[in-house]
């Protein structure tokens, strides 16, 4: 006998990357008896359908969430509070609404005015993506094996952050539950100052002339080449990251900026020693992230 479905109805607003991933899983895992996608872009809608993973499409968010049990914002962060005013009025008692967004005060600022008493509303990240972007770069083992960081405000329903923990849980997720603005911090300097620090090494050798520029392409290094995988991502969402997350990622860059004062120092002055002690302590990094199964 076929087990039923965990859920009746599941809405997911944005059929990006994270969003088609997540909808594979819920195919893959059979979740939910319909799932149903949004997205503005029509293009979007109809691959949904043809790659399989809707059961309906919607333009109108409203109707994609009529009757979910779960809703689950994947656009990009800078439309929460649009996406918001489109929701809010198929938004019942009892649903769970949540988002994938890599800022999480800023969700609270623009989703949550639109979320109605008896509405949980628990904003979660989960951690994982790749430089590609739109339906056809979902896929359903994205998750496996990575944190998805879940933020609840203070007296959330316990058992309405446990049903969604099991949704990202059957993912292959590992859950963490975190202080919103701690989350902000953390990602800024895991995930925020690196494609920051990705965008400007390439944008320097953008800018380069022309006949350099050539030789960088021709001669790139392993180093470089992993800059450039990273600053391929896309850009509206990291746009909206940056805009969203400014004041953590203004901190990390600050103090980034001060430790590369100090290596260039070191170079300058011929400190074989302190380039070498600042190099092993980046090593010990790598190491404790291989042991943690993040590498």
């Amino acid at each position: 006998m076929n087990e039923a479905p965990a859920f009746g109805r599941i809405c997911i607003v944005g059929i990006g990357l994270i969003g088609a991933s997540l909808a594979h899983v819920v195919r893959r895992k059979k979740l939910a008896a319909h799932l149903a996608v949004c997205d503005s872009d029509a293009n979007h809608r109809q691959r949904a359908l043809e790659l399989g993973i809707a059961d309906s499409v919607h333009e109108n968010a409203a109707q994609a969430a009529e009757g979910a049990e779960i809703v689950v914002v994947a656009t990009p962060i800078g439309a929460f509070a649009r996406v918001g005013e489109a929701l809010k009025s198929a938004l019942k008692p009892g649903m769970i609404v949540t988002d994938t967004g890599s800022s999480k005060r800023s969700v609270l600022r623009d989703l949550g005015p639109f979320i109605p008493d008896g509405v949980h509303f628990v904003p979660g990240h989960p951690i994982a993506g790749t430089e590609h972007s739109g339906p056809d770069a979902g896929f359903a083992e994205l998750f496996e094996g990575r944190w998805c960081v879940l933020t609840p405000p203070p007296g959330t329903d316990e058992a309405a952050v446990e049903k969604l923990a099991n949704m990202w849980r059957a993912a292959g997720s590992m859950i963490e539950i975190m202080e919103p603005g701690h989350h902000d911090q953390v990602l800024a300097i895991t995930s925020h100052l690196p494609h920051l620090i990705a965008f400007t090494i390439c944008g320097t050798a953008s800018d380069l002339e022309e006949v350099l520029q050539q030789e960088v392409i021709k001669f790139s290094a392993s180093g470089f080449r992993d800059f450039t995988r990273i600053a391929a991502s896309d850009p509206i969402m990291w746009r909206d990251i940056f805009l969203n997350n400014r004041d953590a990622l203004l901190e990390v860059a600050g103090r980034m900026q001060e430790d590369l004062a100090r290596l260039q120092r070191a170079i300058r002055w011929g400190e074989g020693e302190e380039i070498e002690k600042l190099i092993r302590q980046t090593r010990e990094i790598r190491r404790k992230l291989i042991e943690a199964k993040q590498a």
